[in-house]
């Protein structure tokens, strides 16, 4: 068992703010694309009967699909930070 000095054990369990910086950006892309996805596809069901209604409800579907992808990235992201796993 190795036993380590205080200075190495407070840098061991010290937060990447590098990493939970780029965490933090993905969880706020999120919030922006949690918005607006419903938006687009209310936009999109409003004109069922318009031409462009497949092009705006596939938009708005990888808007939410993305959305939620993010989501877990980002969530992930911010997880490693605090336990600081480097890639």
């Amino acid at each position: 068992m190795v036993l380590l000095k205080s200075s190495d054990r407070l840098n061991a369990m010290r937060t990447d703010k590098t990493i939970l910086f780029k965490g933090l950006k993905f969880l706020a892309i999120t919030v922006a694309l949690m918005f607006l996805a419903p938006v687009v596809l209310y936009e999109a069901f409003k004109n069922q009967d318009h031409s462009f209604f497949w092009p705006v409800f596939i938009v708005g579907l990888l808007l939410a699909i993305t959305a939620i992808s993010l989501g877990f990235y980002g969530i992930k992201v911010v997880v490693d930070a605090f336990f600081n796993k480097k890639k």
